[in-house]
């Protein structure tokens, strides 16, 4: 059966919202994915899509080519001058979308406001230390201790105009879990290739080029249309239709059948990006379920059954239709664990043992618990989620999916408000230190577990965990590291499933740059 026929009727749906974005132009890339960011603050939400879009806007001192290395963006040069001290120097001429230039008081309010703990990168932000402006282009960081990655956390803090925010009163993040709005919640003003137009939460966003930007665009696109379209089936409909040009999550299932679709094209690769399960090992009863004066998830028998019992196979066939790498490492990529088989192999499917497991620690006959998801962030999350609970019924488990928006479910994991959930967690950055201390160390002062929605506490893997953020010596560093992650894995702390890959979908005539980190640069693209 083609696929064109079928899609067509469902792009109906979304005659009414694409015609706002006018009839197609060689020059304006209209492109769609199933969720929407969360936000224009671009130091609230450290979340995939919002990052990707408010990068458009925004940049950092650094920035990412094609190969994911660090090459110079607001800063022309940087060294270290001591152990504990970075010297930047700002690009000259930098002007921000409102015509105020740039100066190193904005790069250390930026960096100050990132640090706020209501900001969701305040562990990247505290790991550069105090920034002290030494003149109008040089700024310097003065490190409390050694800092291995210094470069990386550098490259993930957006850099605001102190000016604008303090005129529009937005000199702290917003507090997105408390759903708190801003003036920065709808407008930006950055230096970047494209000025923000017009932000429409969840039905458009548009931007335009930014012609004064300090860079060269190497790419045609003078104007970008976003639309959030949910169903999976009408946003391919819609780039099948030619009503779009370019879907950042096209479904799995369907990308065999577009790599045979007329005037569509498939861009693929994997991503850095684990996806697991974490369960609330912190309470000493479950928030959600119906267990009463106890937790089953501080039982490392109970974490270790449901990690058996998971078919981690047919998740990678049947719902990912292979575009998957199962795994039981816990870093984004496997170059985080210095590719050490010990972390990265998986505990078999073993339903005999998962049930047996049960029943030493008193669960033979099961417990209720809920499973929050969410429905438009991960590659088919809420179907995984929904296949987790068929696997577990197995073990007795009665597992209640609940399943809802990225702008709905991340405000309720900052809260702790769950019991069992997903996360996904990845981007550019390939080292193990940005993944141990945000999620899998104890939560504690300076973002330090920050994304540890369980609490689960390790005091020993902590300790190696730590050690190795302050480690100089790479050798050492790296025995640290394995051995973290190790502790980590051996205790079940949550349950890893697979690294996703990342399918993108295009019109024929539109030149992407597909990267691992799936970030989408628009600045590099050419519609023919």
């Amino acid at each position: 059966m083609k696929l064109l026929p079928l899609l067509l009727r469902a792009a109906a749906v979304l005659a009414a919202t694409l015609a706002l974005a006018g009839a197609a132009q060689a020059q304006t890339l209209r492109w769609a994915s199933q969720g929407d960011p969360l936000t224009m603050d671009p130091h609230s939400q450290n979340e995939g899509l919002t990052n990707t879009t408010n990068g458009q806007v925004y940049e950092r001192l650094t920035r990412r080519n094609r190969r994911l290395e660090i090459v110079p963006s607001l800063a022309v040069s940087w060294q270290q001058t001591a152990p504990l001290a970075w010297r930047f120097r700002l690009r000259e001429g930098v002007k921000f979308h409102d015509g105020t230039p740039l100066t190193a008081d904005d790069v250390v309010f930026s960096v100050k406001r990132a640090q706020d703990p209501v900001s969701t990168f305040s562990v990247y932000a505290s790991a550069l230390g105090t920034p002290v402006a030494i003149d109008p282009l040089t700024v310097e960081f003065r490190l409390p201790q050694v800092n291995p990655i210094f470069m990386e956390h550098v490259d993930s803090i957006f850099i605001m105009s102190r000016a604008w925010a303090e005129k529009h009163r937005v000199l702290r993040p917003l507090d997105f879990k408390n759903r708190e709005e801003s003036h920065a919640s709808f407008n930006a003003n950055g230096t970047g290739p494209y000025m923000l137009v017009q932000r429409q939460p969840g039905i458009r966003t548009s931007y335009r080029r930014h012609a004064q930007w300090w860079d060269r665009h190497e790419g045609n696109v003078q104007e970008i249309v976003f639309t959030p379209i949910a169903n999976d089936a009408t946003r391919l409909a819609a780039l099948v239709s030619g009503q779009i040009d370019f879907v950042l999550d096209p479904a799995p299932r369907d990308v065999p059948r577009l790599r045979n679709t007329a005037g569509v094209k498939v861009v693929e690769g994997p991503e850095n990006r684990i996806v697991f399960i974490g369960m609330d090992q912190h309470r000493d009863e479950l928030l959600h379920g119906s267990v009463k004066d106890r937790n089953p998830f501080k039982d490392l028998r109970v974490r270790r059954a449901l990690y058996h019992a998971i078919d981690i196979e047919a998740i990678r066939s049947k719902l990912m239709n292979g575009q998957s790498a199962p795994t039981g490492g816990l870093t984004p990529s496997p170059l985080g664990a210095y590719n050490d088989p010990q972390v990265e192999t998986r505990l078999p499917f073993d339903l005999a043992r998962a049930r047996a497991l049960m029943a030493e620690a008193g669960y033979a006959d099961g417990f209720e618990v809920t499973l929050d998801c969410p429905n438009n962030r991960y590659v088919n999350d809420e179907e995984i989620c929904i296949a987790l609970a068929t696997m577990w019924s197995q073990l007795k488990l009665r597992v209640r999916v609940n399943a809802m928006p990225r702008s709905t479910y991340f405000p309720r994991l900052e809260k702790f408000d769950t019991s069992l959930y997903m996360l996904g967690w990845g981007g550019a950055v390939t080292d193990a230190e940005t993944t141990m201390t945000p999620v899998l160390r104890t939560p504690g002062d300076k973002g330090v577990g920050l994304y540890n929605y369980g609490r689960a506490s390790n005091p020993r893997a902590d300790a190696l965990a730590a050690q190795s953020t302050t480690e100089a010596d790479p050798a050492k560093r790296e025995q640290l590291v394995r051995a973290a992650l190790s502790e980590y894995t051996s205790q079940v702390h949550v349950l890893p499933l697979h690294r996703q890959f990342i399918p993108w979908a295009a019109r024929s005539n539109v030149e992407v740059v597909h990267r691992p980190d799936n970030w989408l640069e628009v600045a590099w693209i050419n519609i023919r």
